[in-house]
């Protein structure tokens, strides 16, 4: 998992443009955006990581900097 590349994800596309991204990639697709990322795991999991901070921005009225933040820190958290 690469912060700046979901990131970028996050900033670029809509979520519906995220959604279609994540379909392809299960569908073992190539996506219509572009994904950075070593396979198709890792970029699933970037399409993933920035579907939820776009849905936490929108539904906590936030910037993209405080739903990253509340992002990585859930992920922290759900590691240790």
């Amino acid at each position: 998992m690469k912060l700046p590349v979901i990131r970028s994800l996050a900033e670029k596309h809509t979520i519906e443009e995220l959604r279609l991204a994540e379909e392809s990639i299960l569908n073992e697709e190539k996506p219509a955006i572009e994904v950075a990322g070593d396979d198709e795991g890792e970029q699933l999991t970037h399409v993933i990581s920035a579907i939820a901070i776009k849905e936490d921005m929108a539904a906590n009225e936030i910037e993209l900097r405080v739903a990253l933040r509340n992002y990585a820190e859930r992920v922290r958290k759900s590691i240790s």
